[in-house]
């Protein structure tokens, strides 16, 4: 998906002002998200600015960009929904959206996940690469059975699960995940691996977009990936001709068996870094516990 619009050459924007997102601003969002053919919902902008920091450019009393950041603990934090309408690109608009995030993040660490075409821009802004991501969709037209490692034991989350959704959640991500993902799980549903009384994944499945968005997804490593599998056929079995997607970080197994399922890999994005060398965020943040699937790209 379109992450971004690029500005090109800066010019006047002396008619323009820049001021915090309200709740206000969610319809000129999601109109700018649908002039993009973004396929947000505006229960989507919705959950994602309950939770950000964001800012717009207003030109006459009219948004004509936005951008958002997400901030975790302390020193961590994403941004996204960076948009500006096509009759306002090129007048320096997205840079000064940009700048003004950067400026309420100060020396956070500061991920993104940009387009091709937004890439030199984050450049400019002392992003670098540090991994890529690819996004799968499409609908379900013959879910694969589910393959169960000996020992585990597949079944839906409860509440009673949480504190150790939220420890493999931080684990995985090397984010504090604890507030977001509490949101999440009232949003959506939850589905627990057990192995010896112990969880060794989760994942969670929420209305999205033209249908569903299944992320995000964690588990401990298993050999061709068979964990992340489940966690995420679980939420395919039975819901032929239903669309889903996923976001899923590069370098997993899990490529053929998505599309197998009969979901498409429409995109590939980089992921990208600021305030921290690229490489000590190009892997996982845990050897043991791994994110196969995000929240969104935004919110990562």
């Amino acid at each position: 998906m379109k992450q971004e619009c690029v500005v090109k050459v800066p010019s006047s924007t002396t008619n323009l002002r820049y001021r915090t997102f309200t709740r206000a601003d969610i319809p000129a969002a999601h109109a700018l998200s649908m002039a993009l053919d973004w396929p947000y919902r505006r229960e989507d902008w919705q959950f994602s600015s309950d939770w950000a920091t964001g800012f717009v450019a207003e030109e006459n009393g009219v948004v004509v960009g936005t951008a958002l950041c997400w901030k975790f603990g302390t020193d961590r934090a994403s941004l996204g929904h960076v948009i500006v309408s096509s009759g306002h690109q090129g007048r320096g608009i997205g840079r000064k959206l940009m700048e003004t995030v950067l400026e309420e993040l100060g020396p956070r660490i500061t991920f993104l996940h940009a387009t091709p075409a937004g890439q030199p821009l984050y450049e400019k802004l002392g992003f670098a690469v540090c991994g890529s991501l690819e996004q799968y969709q499409g609908n379900i037209n013959n879910a694969v059975p589910i393959t169960l490692l000996d020992g585990e034991r597949l079944r839906s989350g409860t509440p009673a699960d949480f504190h150790e959704i939220f420890e493999l959640a931080s684990r995985a991500s090397g984010l504090e995940r604890n507030a977001l993902l509490s949101a999440l799980l009232k949003l959506g549903e939850s589905a627990v691996l057990e192995r010896d009384g112990g969880i060794v994944g989760f994942s969670v499945r929420r209305r999205f977009g033209h249908g569903h968005v299944i992320g995000p997804v964690v588990a401990l490593r298993s050999r061709d990936d068979a964990r992340a599998r489940a966690l995420i056929g679980y939420w395919l079995s039975g819901r032929e001709d239903e669309f889903v997607r996923i976001d899923v970080p590069s370098g997993t197994s899990l490529t053929d068996w998505l599309i197998r399922q009969g979901l498409k890999r429409v995109n590939t994005v980089s992921k990208m870094v600021r305030n921290a060398p690229a490489g000590a965020h190009s892997g996982g943040s845990d050897p043991v516990c791994r994110l196969y699937g995000l929240i969104s790209q935004a919110m990562l």
